[in-house]
């Protein structure tokens, strides 16, 4: 499947109404987003297909340090890589940022996540209970960019 990944804007905001809507939670919307794209500490990206918005991802950075917010993919077109083509390019945009490490949280049923997340090196640090739907834990995961740097 050929990916392109891009900066978010306006424009995609439509498709990616889509997406939300199907399968996703009540917190991301598309104000949210809106908001998101006018605030200088977010970068968001989405990942393209055939024209059409099949994925996106942000990253906070509000220190020397980033927080990827989400990592989003169709549900029909999971299972081609688009996850692990967003994640990579987060990971860049923070290195090209000079930034110490990035963080994320990750239910802890979300398995394909977790395997992503461990296949870029991210390391299990703490636990979040019942930090989705007041149900499910979250796994804190961080990614040292020192470390990661220095093994490339």
């Amino acid at each position: 499947m050929d990916v392109k990944i891009e900066r978010m804007t306006k424009a995609h905001l439509e498709q990616i109404k889509d997406i939300l809507q199907e399968q996703f939670d009540d917190f991301w919307n598309v104000s949210v987003l809106e908001n998101e794209l006018e605030n200088p500490l977010s970068t968001y990206i989405v990942a393209i297909n055939q024209g059409d918005v099949i994925g996106y991802a942000g990253l906070w950075v509000p220190t020397d340090e980033g927080h990827i917010t989400n990592i989003v993919t169709k549900k029909d077109k999971r299972g081609n890589k688009v996850a692990t083509k967003m994640l990579a390019n987060l990971i860049e945009i923070a290195q090209n940022k000079g930034l110490k490490n990035v963080t994320l949280e990750v239910n802890i049923h979300n398995e394909n996540a977790i395997k992503l997340y461990n296949k870029y090196k991210f390391k299990k640090v703490g636990r979040r209970p019942k930090y989705y739907y007041n149900t499910d834990d979250a796994l804190i995961m961080t990614l040292d960019l020192f470390e990661e740097n220095k093994s490339n």
